[in-house]
């Protein structure tokens, strides 16, 4: 109660007289990735804001102050795309940046090209501020450009190399992992060695190959666009997704802002049959999800009958999100296409968590005090897992090497001991020791971004400096230099003092 009015005390103190014009761009073809929009949307709508939505999943019913512009087109990409993710994992780290590129290149210009987006491209319609979630999608910065107003980023990651470089932020790839590396802090001498190399790449990379693609997909689509690089970086705030309960604590300037689950709602009643079925768990649920993008018709084979055997074994109800249907499953297992997954984590019954660990998923889970078995495949997920060990309430299989005896080893051990349950029930009372909600939060600093037009103060200098600046290369470059020249002078001072008494002593 206390911290419903420390909001209300800053939201009257510091309050906007009259709602403000705010643009939300979330064009990811992922449920996932939209959930995050909508519930800020949604958020910044029932504070009085006019907001516009742009996303690939239009709402059945009309909210209020929320307009909606669908660009669902781009989910054909998307599904047809969801059929490599599984094979992510046995890529080169150059093969998972050209196709993450490429992915952004398409998925961007789709939706740039929509009928309606390019309305309003073209339109007079004035707003306050845009919000938008940066993914591979940088070409959509010229929306705040184009309306001459502030602009905040969702990240839907932790800080990471390709995402601190719009505020110069620093990246020391002594500590913070690369996305790609599936590497955890600490790491090793040679973790740290190629750390540093995929990082060196990912700079070379943003700066030659992903920002120009997405330059070139601009200019494509509106021909008197200016150049992105002299747009990208005049965001004022950038919002994580992160929280210490679950991510590595970094420094970051006052420009970035966790909000770590502020996508997680208060637990809505389940539908019968789910109700049931967790109602009757006595021995305890074990709900088994590889979220919205990994669907588990494109499971192998061998990994899917392994799984099958193994829960058939188990005492434990499983409620498993699966897109198919599966022949021998016990009677303990139920199979459903969707599952509303924040509200099944708050049953009382549920005793693990069984997933691919995207970020949103473990946030939901360490909310909820719920252990977590992760079967990683791509991007950021190892790293998701590996802090989830390391903190104690968490497993891992990586996906490729699952089978039927290490999936049994981890399901008992997990159910078992009761260390994990209470690791994470700690984390869960870090996760919600905080002064205010964190969406309140993250509505905070986006109103805070509207009164004090851009909020510049907070702002880095390093942001003016060129990049040789900023990793001292310039000054470094000169000492090496005058090092040299000191070294030469004196080189040719002893030569020319010692060389000229050898021939003075050859002519006596």
């Amino acid at each position: 109660m206390r911290k419903a009015y420390l909001f209300l005390i800053i939201t009257l103190f510091f309050g906007l007289g009259n709602g403000s014009n705010i643009l939300v761009l979330f064009p990811m073809g992922s449920h996932s990735h939209f959930t995050l929009g909508f519930r800020l949307a949604k958020g910044l709508a029932d504070r009085g804001h006019n907001v516009t939505f742009i996303s690939p999943y239009p709402q059945k019913t009309r909210i209020k102050n929320l307009r909606e512009i669908s660009v669902e087109e781009i989910m054909e990409f998307f599904n047809v795309r969801k059929m490599e993710y599984f094979k992510l994992g046995k890529m080169s780290y150059l093969d998972l940046l050209y196709f993450s590129n490429r992915g952004g290149v398409i998925s961007t210009e789709m939706a740039l090209r929509n009928r309606k987006v390019q309305e309003l491209l073209h339109s007079d319609e004035k707003f306050d501020l845009v919000l938008y979630e940066n993914f591979w999608n940088e070409a959509f910065m010229v929306f705040a450009h184009k309306f001459n107003c502030p602009l905040v980023i969702l990240a839907p990651l932790h800080a990471n190399i390709f995402i601190n470089y719009f505020f110069s932020n620093p990246h020391p790839s002594s500590y913070i992992p690369n996305p790609f590396s599936c590497f955890s802090a600490p790491m090793t001498f040679w973790q740290r060695m190629v750390n540093t190399f995929y990082d060196i790449v990912a700079e070379i990379f943003v700066y030659n190959v992903m920002l120009p693609s997405q330059d070139a997909v601009l200019k494509r689509v509106l021909p008197n666009a200016p150049d992105l690089e002299n747009i990208i970086y005049n965001s004022s705030l950038i919002l994580l997704i992160s929280h210490p309960s679950f991510t590595d604590p970094v420094s970051l300037p006052p420009t970035i802002k966790q909000i770590g689950g502020y996508h997680v709602s208060p637990p809505k009643p389940l539908p019968n049959k789910i109700q049931k079925f967790l109602d009757g768990a006595k021995d305890g649920a074990i709900i088994f999800s590889m979220g919205s993008n990994l669907n588990s018709s494109l499971i192998p084979k061998d990994k899917k009958d392994a799984i099958i055997r193994v829960f058939s074994r188990m005492k434990q109800r499983i409620l498993w999100k699966c897109e198919e249907t599966l022949p021998g499953t016990s009677q303990n297992v139920k199979l459903l296409k969707w599952i509303p997954q924040q509200d099944v984590l708050a049953h009382p019954n549920v005793i693990l968590f069984v997933s691919h660990v995207g970020l949103l998923g473990m946030t939901e889970a360490v909310y909820h005090a719920v252990p977590i078995l992760g079967l990683p495949v791509m991007w950021d997920q190892e790293i998701n897992i590996d802090n989830a060990v390391r903190r104690g309430f968490a497993l891992k299989i990586s996906f490729s090497e699952l089978n039927e005896e290490n999936f049994a080893w981890a399901l008992n051990e997990l159910v078992n001991d009761p260390k994990y349950r209470q690791n994470a029930k700690m984390r869960s009372t870090i996760l919600h020791d905080q002064p205010m909600k964190p969406l309140d939060e993250g509505i905070y600093w986006i109103e805070y971004v509207i009164r004090h037009k851009g909020a510049h103060h907070l702002r880095s200098i390093a942001t003016d400096l060129k990049w040789y600046q900023r990793y001292l290369l310039d000054v470094t470059m000169f000492v090496l230099l005058a090092i040299s020249i000191l070294i030469l002078t004196v080189y040719i001072i002893c030569r020319n003092i010692f060389g000229g008494k050898s021939i003075k002593n050859k002519k006596e």
